[in-house]
């Protein structure tokens, strides 16, 4: 008998989510796969995420359609894998605008409603009933959202279980590998190089390195806009309430953690971190403190919140707020996952573009996120 061909080999440049998942769906494939991080896994964006699972005030579109599906995957793994229960939850999102002439909630409880997604108009007095734990005087009288079918994962617990499945598969992380740089002669991806000047040989190359895939498209002449914006991502010490949605309020969302502690983060709170010139990052006091103080404001009996920890860095968005996902239409065996939706697409994405390298035809459901649309 002759003996089966190698399979061919694929470098993931990103051990986040998106890297996570598609090298583990690449290595299920029986792919020979090499993850190349800068860091540990799920040092970047993925480390600092809400993390809320969703398809919020979002219109029937493709981006629509593909985060549905993305939340429909972290149900499967739910149900099939019970030791999730900590940390992957669906508990449902609880929504409410501010009080002025822009404050949009009938409107976007009408087009849920028009496109069957699963959503409550609820008044302030209402809310406690359904899911507890929030401070009714916080909510506007216009009323709140709710949408039961919504939930929360905390990214480096899933980042783990992934890749201790892909090492049992074979699958190979190189660690503090510093920035690469992807090799691309003759219009093909070749592998990438390591700041240390180690060449990693690949026939496909996926970079999922969230806010500096821009940077890096660039150095081999290929165009996406960039709008990554700063974030602040808040860990409080744990602390007693029995809120288990996540909330988005005009000033601040929250939402669970498997310790029993609370993350925060708002787009207020963002924009005052100060970018200093050697590329760190200044998080003021007062920042910190009317985070703190927002939470507790839209909590049952306003409990005291203290500060764990905070997380700053980029957060990955591409210019158009749209994915960049999939094939590189100018380097071929180049393929591409950036997105600000990094929680909710993270597993159907890294399936998708699984499945796009082993057959070597395009996913119709990334067909209108691809990398050449901006040109």
């Amino acid at each position: 008998m002759n003996a089966s061909p190698k399979p061919r080999h694929v470098v993931v440049v990103g051990a986040g989510i998106f890297g996570a998942s598609t090298a583990l769906h690449l290595a299920r494939l029986g792919f020979d796969v090499t993850i190349v991080n800068d860091g540990a896994p799920s040092n970047g964006a993925s480390g600092r995420s809400l993390s809320w699972l969703n398809s919020a005030r979002r219109v029937d579109t493709a981006y629509h359609r593909l985060r549905l599906a993305g939340v429909d995957r972290y149900r499967t793994l739910a149900a099939t894998r019970p030791e999730t229960s900590s940390w992957l939850r669906f508990d449902g999102g609880l929504t409410w605008d501010a009080d002025n002439e822009a404050n949009q909630i009938a409107s976007i409880w009408q087009l849920e409603q028009d496109i069957g997604y699963d959503s409550l108009l609820l008044g302030p007095a209402e809310v406690g009933a359904i899911t507890p734990g929030v401070n009714a005087s916080a909510i506007t009288p216009q009323g709140a959202i709710f949408n039961p079918g919504e939930g929360w994962v905390d990214l480096p617990s899933l980042v783990d279980l992934l890749l201790n499945e892909f090492r049992s598969r074979g699958g190979k992380l190189v660690q503090d590998a510093g920035r690469v740089r992807i090799v691309a002669t003759g219009g093909r991806a070749r592998g990438v190089v390591t700041a240390g000047g180690a060449p990693v040989e690949a026939d496909a190359v996926v970079l999922a390195v969230g806010p500096s895939t821009p940077s890096m498209l660039a150095e081999i002449g290929v165009h996406v806009p960039d709008a990554t914006p700063i974030s602040l991502l808040l860990k409080t010490k744990p602390v007693k309430t029995d809120l288990r949605a996540v909330l988005n309020t005009p000033r601040v969302a929250v939402r669970p953690t498997p310790d029993g502690a609370l993350v925060l983060d708002s787009a207020w709170s963002e924009e005052e971190v100060v970018v200093n010139s050697d590329d760190t990052y200044t998080v003021h006091d007062k920042t910190v403190k009317g985070l703190l103080d927002e939470a507790t404001a839209v909590l049952d009996g306003n409990p005291r919140l203290q500060l764990a920890t905070y997380a700053v860095g980029p957060k990955p968005i591409p210019g158009d707020g749209e994915p960049v996902l999939g094939s590189v239409e100018t380097v071929a065996d180049l393929h591409v996952a950036f997105s600000h939706s990094g929680a909710t697409l993270g597993l159907i994405v890294g399936e998708l573009l699984a499945k796009e390298i082993a057959s070597g035809n395009p996913h119709p459901m990334l067909a209108t996120f691809r990398a050449n649309r901006f040109n």
